[in-house]
């Protein structure tokens, strides 16, 4: 245990005492003069909570400005908490607090002791949660029952009575004239602050709460889970501790990667603190290390791809642990069935269909938003020219003779269903689970194209469609070996395209990549199959002068938003909205070369590990002949984002920064699948190896269809909790109107402004 959780420890204690004094207290008033019997006399005994005795308001004060402590915390990075967020609750108080501390009229109304008990009751508990966390190691399971139940349970009743006493607390500072006066000349905007403050709570309230009961779900769902299976198939490598450390996992392959050019750089990531948090700054040296030439950038590649390969395990069924790539090279006597359903859709006349915004955008429609995309700075002109040449060659979407091997068929961001209606030939990886199979081979019946998929029996035996669906698909995780040796041998005259689109959240992202890569990289080797990825736009990546030359501008590009944005940046001190423009990077050769940190901090390092397996595998892979279709997707309001509510908020607020756009699964899956058009049909495209780049990770650099980041004043990492804010702002939008008015009453009535 370190010092950093001693200092926790030590803090939520505190924490948790002086809350429980203050309920203490508060307790004691209330019964002071016997139990209440009656609302009266409970209101009675709530209007006298503050001002007796004098030592519970002294106690309240002192531990409620602790809590000012937690954005420190949050902000340096000790504990996993947003800044913005944590900031907002606790200034929340704080301002609540300082409404009562100076207006009499609201010390003596019962709401600033329902406000008092709210909070002391929701306090105790939760910091009692967290030190137990902190002891145990284990927030789901560590704590004791009692706790975690209250932590989780007693909002249901505390926080509607905590907002109320505010809410009150607010009203009554508004109106008590010895408040007004005690901060000349400043007492009446206090006034119409708190007013606003108050119509603020009524969206937000509902949104808090709400939050909490998704955490409360979250909380119980993980605390009664059942006890894991032993784990079986692809696993990460055994730490010193005997555990499988993600994060030491994910640095490890950092450091063996960038340690093939500059060993120094990688003993710095072996000794890297807080790995969480700190991560960035390790990727973006390597990428600025893979320019110095490009036999440093393949060298950083083939070394990253190669220890994970050897160092990740697989786990037999017999319970034996072998290294991964030990597992992708032994013969095994289990192999899969192939199941084919070819659709009876007769096929229509090929064009590129673009649905967005409630539209479906084809022809001079397309091409004149395509235009406006590039224009405005959310695509780039690469981009722009490929999906304008899909449309000025509609042949090119004929995709009958294509075969589309698909790792993720039913995933959010696979093209599927629009290579079905183009008549494509799709050989289909996803899990074995009927549901799955039920929609995909229904919707392939449907349409002109084909679906081919692994079975564990013979079509021919099965019976009925049930018994179909049941007995399709595959585990990528424990059945790897077995998908290779299914998939090489396949269609053998035919040209394969494979795409790797599965997605899983946090580590299994990390496991379901490298799985993925051992089937690219068989595939790639022995059968020169095309590969495909789906670049995300929040990682470090090339991109042209242009597009940090126009990222330059628009920072200095003055406005009347910049005036909020430079607030940010003095209140804050820079930790958010920084610069997204850099120097450019310069190799051994004196080439310059530029790049955008879209880093997102908050999807952390196994994200970040995962896609750069992808990019490793990608340049390496067209260094070997391969043509390789790697394009920057935009970012897209997919189920498995959104579901994220700090990640749904912060993606209602980026289009505030120009020239950001979120775009929907459907727009985001059309456009991507004219990009990978365009790379296995125009012999021209960056995909193809017989182009000439001046770095293999110059790959990246076209074809970015990635929403407007390059090109935005700020990188992505500093503007999502302010996003956040903005939404939040959004939100309270139509209350503005009747703020207006209420205010305009009030301050007519008591001051005589209006």
């Amino acid at each position: 245990m370190g010092l950093k959780d001693l200092y926790l420890i030590g803090y939520n204690a505190a924490c948790a005492a002086g809350w429980a004094y203050v309920l203490y207290l508060a307790t004691c008033v209330v019964f002071a003069s016997g139990v209440p019997c009656c609302h009266h006399e409970v209101l009675d005994a709530l209007e006298t909570i503050y001002n007796e005795p004098p030592l519970l308001r002294e106690t309240l004060i002192v531990v409620q400005c602790a809590a000012l402590l937690e954005i420190v915390h949050a902000g340096i990075g000790l504990v996993r908490s947003p800044v913005v967020v944590t900031a907002m609750q606790v200034m929340s108080r704080i301002v609540a607090l300082f409404a009562v501390v100076y207006s009499p009229i609201a010390q003596a109304h019962y709401g600033s002791g329902l406000m008092i008990f709210g909070w002391s009751l929701v306090e105790v508990p939760r910091y009692l949660f967290y030190l137990a966390a902190l002891i145990t190691g284990d927030a789901t399971k560590g704590t004791p029952y009692p706790i975690f139940y209250l932590r989780y349970s007693l909002f249901y009743v505390l926080y509607p009575l905590g907002i109320t006493g505010e809410m009150f607390t607010f009203y009554n500072a508004t109106y008590d004239p010895a408040f007004v006066s005690a901060f000349p000349p400043f007492g009446p905007y206090l006034s119409w602050f708190y007013l606003i403050t108050m119509f603020v709570y009524i969206p937000g309230g509902p949104f808090m709460y709400m939050n909490m009961v998704g955490n409360r779900k979250s909380a119980f769902r993980k605390r009664f889970a059942k006890p894991r299976p032993p784990p079986q198939g692809l696993v990460f490598p055994t730490d010193k501790k005997g555990g499988k450390s993600t994060s030491e996992a994910g640095k490890a392959a950092l450091a063996a990667a960038v340690g093939a050019v500059d060993k120094a750089a990688a003993e710095k990531i072996l000794k890297a603190k807080n790995w969480r948090f700190g991560y960035t700054k390790h990727f973006l040296t390597m990428v600025d290390l893979q320019t110095k030439s490009p036999s440093a950038a393949l060298k950083i590649a083939k070394a990253g791809l190669d220890h994970m390969h050897e160092n990740f395990q697989f786990i037999e069924e017999d319970g034996t642990s072998i290294s991964f790539k030990k597992a992708m090279t032994q013969k095994n006597k289990k192999q899969f069935e192939t199941g084919v359903i070819k659709g009876s859709a007769k096929k229509s006349s090929p064009e590129l269909k673009v649905p967005y915004k409630n539209k479906t955008l084809s022809g001079d429609a397309l091409v004149a938003q395509v235009n406006k995309w590039v224009s405005y700075g959310t695509i780039e002109a690469s981009a722009g020219d490929a999906i304008l040449k899909c449309v000025s060659n509609p042949k090119w979407l004929d995709l009958s003779d294509k075969y589309f091997v698909m790792l993720g068929a039913g995933s959010a961001m696979g093209p599927f269903k629009v290579l079905m209606s183009l008549g494509a030939n799709i050989i289909a990886i996803d899990l074995d689970r009927p549901g799955i199979w039920k929609n995909l081979i229904n919707y392939a019946r449907d349409s002109p194209g084909s679906i081919t998929f692994p079975m564990k029996k013979t079509q021919a035996s099965c019976k009925d469609d049930d018994t179909l669906f049941a007995n399709c698909g595959c585990n990528l995780f424990t059945e790897t070996p077995l998908v290779k040796d299914w998939l090489l041998p396949l269609y053998p005259k035919k040209d394969l395209v494979v795409g790797s689109y599965a997605y899983l959240d946090g580590a299994l992202h990390v496991q379901v990549s490298l799985a993925m890569d051992a089937i690219c990289k068989a595939l790639s080797e022995e059968r020169k199959a095309t590969l495909a990825y789906l670049c995300t736009p929040t990682d470090a990546h090339l991109c042209s002068k242009e597009a940090s030359d126009a990222s330059r501008k628009e920072y200095n590009r003055f406005t009347l938003g910049k005036l909020f944005e430079v607030f940010w940046q003095v209140v804050s001190r820079g930790a958010f909205l920084k610069k997204n423009a850099r120097k450019p990077m310069t190799s051994d050769d004196g080439e310059e070369f530029y790049m955008c940190d879209g880093l997102a901090v908050a999807q952390g390092p196994n994200y970040a590990i995962a896609k750069r397996l992808q990019h490793w595998r990608a340049i390496v892979a067209r260094e070997q002949g391969s043509i390789v279709s790697s394009n920057i997707a935009p970012a897209t309001s997919t189920a498995s984002v959104v579901h994220a509510k700090t990640f749904a908020m912060a993606y209602e607020g980026m289009p505030y920064f120009a020239p950001y756009e979120i775009f929907e699964p459907d727009t985001s899956k059309a456009v991507m699948l004219a990009l990978l058009t365009f790379d296995i049909r125009d012999k021209d495209s960056a995909a193809n190896p017989s182009t000439k780049l001046s770095n293999p990770n110059e790959l990246f650099k076209y074809g970015s269809f990635n929403g407007g980041c390059w090109r935005c004043a700020y990188t992505v990492s500093s503007i999502g909790e302010v996003s956040v804010v903005i939404c939040l702002a959004k939100w309270s939008a139509p209350y503005v109107g009747i703020i207006g008015a209420a205010g305009a009453a009030f301050a007519a009535k008591h001051f005589g402004l209006v």
